[in-house]
């Protein structure tokens, strides 16, 4: 298997040669060159597998390049219960996401229950074990460049602490994340992490990655990589849970299911296309957002418009709250026909603060062949559907899995199971619960009293430039 860049001027390469990266040389995100297909003698034959074997059944047709008897060891090593306790009570660790039932054809994929609550933990501790594998093969090391809004950094950080060959340095907005999601990640003291609070907004932090990932002479010299969700190895991971939701929640590969995902940088919801892509019967992926409704305008217009930061509005779902969505590029390569100078010009737009409609050529009538459908959801629609799904099912959810309760919801059919993405378990997100339940959520016993450790970071302007010098500083 070979991966292309959706901007079309960069050599195909395999798994492992982009694995540590993030963008192609071109700027644009890899893809294989064909999606890998499951036809319906293989979807039976996958029903009854446990979540390792589905995860070695679909990363093994991408990771073509490590050895089976490799691949099989660390997906054996990454996806176990230890790894994955933080379960709802009367729930499975062993099954890694289990799907809890609402009502019938209505459920949440649970995918929180990692060391940092949060479903980025899915992709994100498979990276961390990938990533020392292909190090030491190559007898090499790394500084992983991230940017996070709230969960992929905590999520990265836990993966990556200790490992060797590898530092971190993740970007956040400063005083924009919750109380929670701050205290995860700055109170690491590993001596490979770095924590560097950007006064700006997730965009601002999330175009210093992309500026410096675009210095080719400084991302070689210095080893840079990535772990955000442009890395195609955190995409590839999360793959993974669509097939387990489906097998969950039928009886045979004749039906068909609906997710509703809640989506900011169109990662999580651009694994579920890749599904679909790959034959699993996947009727609509409903893309929710929040305030920061870019996404939902696309889907409803054609049109993609992306916001400066000042026209970023800071929400209680809080990692949700961006603009320029880096996976959607993926998305849109597909819709286009793979055609890599349609991405690029289009992208050029982007990149230069502009929009772009696809109404004009047509492409935008082709969407609903993808299956998207989309929504919106705001802090008031948050708060009552968090009360409702208290009050009706006794269940408590964060707010980011509100935002796509309340579209699927909206959007759901008869007959047909949907299934909303759980993104992070309500401990996270504190005052939000609290305005909205009048009591504090649950806390894993090992994170009660996160925020009264010391924490440790750097607070620096959007520059890059001066966080290329921090990381040279501190690699000396």
């Amino acid at each position: 298997m070979k991966y292309i860049s959706t901007r079309g001027q960069s050599p195909a390469q395999s798994f492992s040669e982009i694995l540590l990266g993030g963008l192609a040389p071109d700027g644009g995100l890899y893809l294989p060159e064909t999606y890998p297909h499951f036809s319906a003698d293989d979807l039976t034959q996958m029903r009854g597998m446990n979540y390792r074997e589905l995860a070695f059944a679909v990363l093994s047709r991408f990771a073509t390049d490590i050895p089976a008897a490799d691949l099989k060891a660390i997906i054996d090593k990454t996806y176990t219960a230890e790894v994955y306790c933080n379960v709802r009570d009367g729930e499975n660790a062993e099954d890694i996401t289990p799907l809890h039932t609402l009502e019938p054809n209505l459920h949440l994929l649970c995918l929180s229950n990692g060391p940092t609550i949060a479903f980025k933990d899915m992709a994100m501790q498979l990276l961390g074990n990938l990533f020392e594998y292909v190090l030491a093969k190559a007898g090499q090391g790394i500084n992983i460049l991230g940017a996070t809004s709230g969960d992929t950094g905590s999520s990265a950080e836990y993966a990556m602490r200790g490992k060797h060959g590898v530092n971190v340095f993740m970007l956040s907005p400063h005083g924009k994340m919750s109380r929670f999601q701050t205290a995860q990640m700055f109170s690491l003291q590993d001596e490979n992490i770095f924590n560097i609070a950007v006064k700006g907004v997730f965009d601002d932090c999330q175009d210093i990655v992309k500026a410096v990932s675009n210095d080719h002479a400084f991302k070689a010299a210095h080893k840079i990589g990535a772990v955000n969700s442009i890395n195609w190895g955190r995409v590839a991971a999360q793959i993974v849970y669509y097939f387990k939701g489906y097998f969950a929640a039928t009886d045979s590969n004749d039906q068909q299911v609906s997710f509703a995902v809640p989506s900011g940088n169109f990662g999580n919801v651009c694994a579920g296309h890749i599904a679909r892509m790959m034959g699993l019967p996947i009727k609509h992926l409903l893309v929710a957002t929040n305030e920061n409704d870019v996404l939902d305008e696309f889907f409803r217009t054609g049109v993609y418009r992306p916001r400066g930061s000042a026209n970023t509005y800071h929400t209680s779902s809080p990692s949700m709250d961006i603009s320029k969505a880096s996976n959607f590029e993926r998305f849109v390569f597909d819709l286009v026909g793979r055609d890599g100078d349609k991405v690029r010009g289009l992208w050029n737009e982007v990149d230069n603060g502009g929009a772009f409609d696809l109404n004009a050529d047509g492409v935008f009538a082709q969407v609903p062949a993808f299956g998207f459908q989309s929504g919106v959801s705001s802090h008031t629609h948050r708060m009552q559907t968090i009360r409702q799904t208290f009050e009706t099912y006794g269940v408590m959810i964060d707010t980011h899995t509100a935002d796509g309760l309340k579209v699927a919801l909206e959007q759901r059919e008869a007959g047909v199971p949907m299934l909303v993405l759980e993104t992070a378990l309500p401990a996270k997100f504190e005052d939000s619960i609290r305005e909205a339940l009048g009591r504090d959520p649950v806390r894993p016993a090992s994170m009660n009293d996160l925020e009264s450790l010391p924490q440790r970071f750097e607070v620096m302007g959007a520059d890059a430039d001066a966080i290329k010098q921090f990381i040279v500083a501190k690699t000396a």
